[in-house]
């Protein structure tokens, strides 16, 4: 007989995989009902001919699952999904689905459709019965303008939506610009998603590095054994997953990604012409970044130096948790050349962030 999800998480707590967590375990049937309606016919998707013979029928109501950082709700995601036995699925995390929802509508408009939304919408309903979101907030006005549309002829073809936030419904798209136009999706999540709160006490994520060495150095062997070690307790260990951000029309790669951890070298993010904007959309996506390699800063390179303070300044505001492993202890990176006076307040930031309760609050 095949396990519930409830029989797995106790299954893994009692291998010590996981810790108990009440909040996270009463989650688990509302995830099963989900799991066996899409499983009750082998994840045949529903209305795959709808477009010749009309509306397709209501797919299995899927769930929105939301609550604070670091509560579990990726892991709980990553346990429905991976044990939902149907081949139509796909989990993304919704940014990156949303990138090339964009990409897909550009390439569509370019045939003269009067409507780009529906034929886009339609080639994923025609692969997919259920789509997994992580992660799912809207910031860009552009998203906001569609994501509607988008969605209710994605449930309407039979496609099960489930996703995690760190928003209520309601909180989405807050204050953001034409923000009366946006609410008609809010009332389509509510009506046609099970809204569930997650109201985990512990924040995990936090929890893995309160106490932890999070500044490693020198740069080396043992530094990398160390990251290695914090990326596998965050991630699992995973190696596949990236990000690109859509900055102002430019792409901007995180090579590594997964379930809000980014892992990038100091080169990836400081050697490159990148500005206040770039780093801002990596703080805003991100909850922790691992960031390795920060060599010593001086004027023989000066405008890494200045980006690497633009960055440490968006992940401060942000209260993003940083790791990192740097050729040595903050107040020792850049002591001299111009700009050693101003790096005095960049290195005490610094040394704050690698504080047990950083973050926390974010």
């Amino acid at each position: 007989m095949t396990e519930t999800l409830t029989q797995i998480y106790d299954r893994k707590v009692a291998a010590g995989d996981l810790r108990p967590d009440a909040a996270q375990r009463g989650v688990l049937p509302l995830l099963q009902s989900v799991r066996e309606g899409l499983e009750a016919n082998n994840g045949r998707k529903n209305g795959f001919l709808s477009g010749l013979f009309g509306k397709a029928p209501e797919p299995v109501r899927g769930l929105y699952l939301w609550g604070g950082v670091g509560r579990g709700k990726s892991m709980l995601m990553d346990l429905f999904h991976g044990a939902t036995a149907i081949n139509a699925k796909r989990r993304v995390h919704f940014h990156a689905f949303m990138q090339e929802i964009q990409a897909a509508l550009h390439q569509v408009r370019k045939t003269g459709v009067d409507d780009a939304i529906r034929p886009v919408a339609d080639d994923i309903a025609d692969k997919l019965r259920l789509l997994c979101f992580d992660e799912m907030q809207i910031t860009d006005i552009a998203d906001a303008m569609i994501v509607g549309r988008l969605f209710e002829r994605l449930m309407d073809r039979g496609v099960t939506i489930v996703t995690t936030s760190n928003r209520v419904p309601d909180d989405l798209y807050k204050n953001g610009l034409n923000r009366a136009l946006f609410l008609p999706f809010i009332a389509l999540l509510k009506a046609r998603l099970t809204v569930h709160a997650l109201d985990s006490e512990t924040d995990y994520r936090q929890h893995r590095l309160s106490g932890a060495k999070v500044w490693f150095t020198p740069i080396g062997a043992g530094a990398e054994r160390e990251i290695n070690t914090i990326w596998t307790e965050l991630t699992g260990g995973d190696q596949t997953g990236s990000l690109t951000l859509a900055v102002n029309g430019r792409s901007v790669l995180i090579p590594h990604f997964h379930n809000g951890v980014a892992r990038m070298s100091f080169w990836d993010l400081c050697g490159r012409p990148l500005g206040p904007a770039d780093y801002l959309a990596l703080a805003e996506a991100s909850r922790v970044l691992i960031l390795e390699d920060i060599p010593r800063l001086s004027s023989d390179n000066f405008n890494e130096a200045r980006r690497f303070v633009t960055l440490v300044d968006a992940l401060y505001e942000a209260k993003v948790r940083l790791v990192a492993s740097a050729a040595d202890e903050p107040e020792r990176l850049y002591i001299e050349g111009e700009g050693v006076f101003e790096f005095e307040r960049t290195a005490s930031r610094l040394r704050e962030m690698q504080g047990a309760d950083w973050g926390a609050e974010g």
